[in-house]
Parts: C-alpha cells; sequence; structure tokens
C-alpha cells in the first residue's frame, strides 16, 4: 500500500510538472509580439526618424519582429539610406510588407524593401521604378557623368543588399537603370520579394518557422502566427513634419507667408497677418528643405511678390508690374519642384488656385493703390492748394485768410498786386511751412 501510494504520489508530481510546462510554454507563445510601422507617403526625414524610433523601441522591449506597412512614390537618397543602414543594422527581424492592395515600393521603396529581412507585398501592388533623379536642378540637361556616377552608384548599393538577401540583383539593378516595374506575383517568380500575402495576420502566419540571418552571422527563426501586433503609429510632431513635407503643402505654405507679409507692409501696426506670414514662410522653408526643391523656383516666387510690392507702394507702372509678377509667380511654381520627378510636385489644381487668388487680391489691391495716389490730397497744406479762401487781415503783401473754418497766415505770390483788403476771395496757389501762398 505504501509503494503503492508513493507511485500515486509521483504521478500525480509528473502530471502538476507537465502542466505546468504547458502553461509556461503556452504563456511563451501568447507573450510573442510583432511591432507594426506604418509609412505612408513620400520617404523624408520625418519617416526616417519614425522608422528609426520605431526599431529602437522594439530592440528595448524584445518584440519577436517588426512589420514596416510600407506605400510610398518614393523620397529622398538620404532618408532612405538612413532607413536601410538603421534596418541592416537592427536586432530584431524587419520584414517590409507593401500594402494595402494599390501600393506601390516605387523608387525608394524599392531599395527599402530590399534592405528587408523579409520582403513581402499584397495582391496588386507594384514594386521597382527606381532610376534616381537629379534633384535640385534646373531646367538644364544634367550633368552626364554627374548622372552616370549616381547611377551607379546606387546600383552598386542596391546589388550588393539583394546578393546579401538572396533576392534576384539583376531585376534590382534594371529596377534603377531601366526604371522598370512589376506587380506583386511577378515580383514573387523574379525572386525580388520573398512571398505574397493578403493582409498582416496572413503575413505573420506565411513567415512563421522562416529562419533569417541578422547582422553579425546571427540567424533567428521566427514566431509569429499567434504573435500579438503591436502598432507604433507617429507621434504627433512627426504627424505634423510629415504633413508639411507634402508639396502642396509646402508650396501653400510658402505664398500665405508672401501674402502676410505683404499685408503687414500695406497695413503697418495690424502685427497679426505679418506674424502668421513669418511662421508660414519659416515651415514652408523647412518643408522645402526635406523635399526635392529646385531653389531656382523658390527665388522666382519670391521675386514675383517683390514685383507686387512694388506696384502696390509706386503705383507707377499702373498694373504692369503685377502683371509681371503673375507671369514670374507661374514659371516659379511650374518649377518649384521640375527636378524631383513624377511622383514629388504641386498639382497643377493647387498652381491654378493660386494663380487665380493672386490674381483677384492683387488686381484689388493695386487698382485701390492707383485710385489712392490719383486722389487729391484733403489734409495739410496739399489738402489746401487750389481751394479759395477768405481775406480776414488785409495781405499787404502778408495778412491772413480762412479756408476751410481754419485761419492760415498768407501772402501774395505777387506783391505789385498792392493790398487786398478783408472779405475779398484768392485762391491758394502754394504753402511755404505754415504760410499759404495766394493771388
Amino acid at each position: 500500500m505504501r509503494g503503492a501510494r508513493a507511485v500515486a504520489s509521483a504521478l500525480r508530481a509528473l502530471w502538476l510538472l507537465c502542466a505546468l510546462l504547458g502553461l509556461v510554454g503556452t504563456a511563451g507563445a501568447a507573450g510573442e509580439r510583432v511591432d507594426l510601422l506604418e509609412v505612408r507617403g513620400p520617404i523624408t526625414p520625418a519617416i526616417a526618424g519614425y522608422v528609426e524610433r520605431g526599431i529602437d523601441q522594439s530592440e528595448r522591449d524584445g518584440s519577436s519582429a517588426i512589420v514596416i506597412e510600407l506605400d510610398t512614390p518614393g523620397g529622398l537618397d538620404d532618408s532612405m539610406r538612413k532607413i536601410m543602414q538603421r534596418v541592416i543594422a537592427s536586432r530584431v527581424p524587419v520584414i517590409v510588407y507593401v500594402y494595402p492592395p494599390g501600393g506601390r515600393a516605387a523608387s525608394a521603396g524599392m531599395f527599402i524593401t530590399q534592405a528587408a529581412h523579409v520582403a513581402a507585398m499584397a495582391p496588386n501592388t507594384n514594386i521597382g521604378s527606381a532610376h534616381p533623379v537629379q534633384l535640385g536642378g534646373g531646367s538644364a540637361e544634367p550633368d552626364k557623368t554627374m548622372t552616370e556616377k549616381v547611377e551607379n552608384d546606387a546600383v552598386a548599393f542596391v546589388r550588393g543588399i539583394a546578393q546579401t538577401r538572396g533576392r534576384n540583383v539583376d531585376w534590382v539593378e534594371q529596377a534603377v537603370r531601366q526604371s522598370v516595374n512589376v506587380p506583386a506575383e511577378d515580383a514573387l517568380r523574379l525572386r525580388v520579394i520573398d512571398l505574397v500575402a493578403a493582409d498582416p495576420e496572413a503575413l505573420l502566419r506565411a513567415i512563421d518557422g522562416r529562419e533569417v540571418e541578422l547582422t553579425g552571422g546571427q540567424r533567428v527563426r521566427l514566431r509569429t502566427a499567434d504573435a500579438e501586433l503591436r502598432p507604433l503609429p507617429m507621434t504627433w510632431p512627426e504627424r505634423l513634419i510629415q504633413a508639411v513635407a507634402d508639396p502642396n503643402i509646402a508650396y501653400l505654405l510658402l505664398t500665405v507667408g508672401m501674402y502676410g507679409l505683404i499685408y503687414e507692409l500695406a497695413n503697418p501696426g495690424t502685427w497679426i497677418p505679418g506674424t502668421i506670414g513669418v511662421i508660414a514662410l519659416v515651415v514652408a522653408l523647412y518643408a522645402l528643405g526635406t523635399l526635392p526643391t529646385n531653389w531656382a523656383g523658390v527665388a522666382l516666387i519670391g521675386l514675383a511678390f517683390a514685383l507686387f510690392v512694388g506696384d502696390i507702394f509706386f503705383a507707377s507702372s499702373h498694373g504692369g508690374l503685377t502683371a509681371a509678377g503673375l507671369i514670374t509667380l507661374l514659371l516659379g511654381s511650374l518649377f518649384l519642384f521640375s527636378g524631383g520627378g513624377p511622383e514629388v510636385g504641386v498639382s497643377p489644381w493647387v498652381i491654378a488656385g493660386v494663380m487665380l487668388a493672386s490674381t483677384g487680391f492683387f488686381g484689388l489691391v493695386v487698382a485701390a493703390a492707383i485710385r489712392t495716389h490719383r486722389r487729391r490730397p484733403v489734409t495739410g497744406e496739399e489738402g489746401l492748394i487750389g481751394r479759395v479762401a477768405t481775406v480776414t487781415r488785409d495781405l499787404a503783401p502778408e495778412g491772413q485768410v480762412r479756408v476751410m473754418g481754419e485761419l492760415w497766415r498768407a501772402e501774395l505770390a505777387n506783391p505789385q498786386v498792392g493790398v487786398v483788403p478783408r472779405g475779398a476771395k484768392v485762391r491758394i496757389d502754394d504753402g511755404r511751412g505754415l504760410t499759404l501762398v495766394v493771388e
């Protein structure tokens, strides 16, 4: 009996141990976490900072992996390289997922996708068109030697990364040199990416058990099938910076800033428009600094508003400076992002709206300024010239007159006229200090 009880106790202990191990194993599986970053729009310094912050947080929190949902037309080379360097150096596996359906990984997006430990796409997405663009240039033909240097540098960079990740190095070179672009299914067939998944949940199930190699040769097996997907959204300052980095927003801020300063110059003392104008200009210049800006376009826009100011304050051209300013503003608007490629530019509708608003606003202001300059002065000595005054003290040749209810000292323009008696009418011809010259 004693032996049977000992065996039973041992079996119960073994059962409890197995149950405990099962609970621990379940808890461990349930504790797997994958962080989700959403990258939408152009690749800018704000996006680069967001991705770097997200990877840093995932490493601190011990997350199993990071998924970057990517939908971008491209962006700045410096920001792209910062993201790629951080992805390559990450101690947590990074999965770049071109999503949602209809999204794309164009230009800089193709490079970032190749840097990922796992590259995935959703159905009805595309990747490619990665030919480098000469940024900030004017309308002149770009230097051929410099273009070749930039192109060869991009090819060598992305070929090395694609080879490390075991992907199609020849295709990524074509994407750079020839701007080829393929949909998700063709990208999978050509080994440009590793898999196609319908949604993030399907992606986590598909990559479960896949082994990836991190920097330093460390190999990690992904455990993502039952992992919690934790969103890491952009902070509001990051969202604000990303919003103003939109070419349309930057262009509107630039024009609003100019409007504010012109209004302040035309109406000194109303400090609110001037303050708003300065803030808008500072934010616009920051945004333009994060975009492929043609600074010749910015100079033309500044010149256009200088012409507007000249017509408002001098009104000697009778609207000629305003017409020249409108033409200059249109040229500057068209040149503003002329070197940034088709994916970066100001909407023609936005340009049309600004041109219409400028034509209406400055047309009215200049017309009012012309009327003001032509209007006869109504105060001071200038306002009295040409008016008729009544002599209140004989002019011999100096005396006193009354005009518009005020008494003025006066003198005859021609003393040889003799004495002009009190009550006589005289016309004011000029003014000398506080003395009116009459005849």
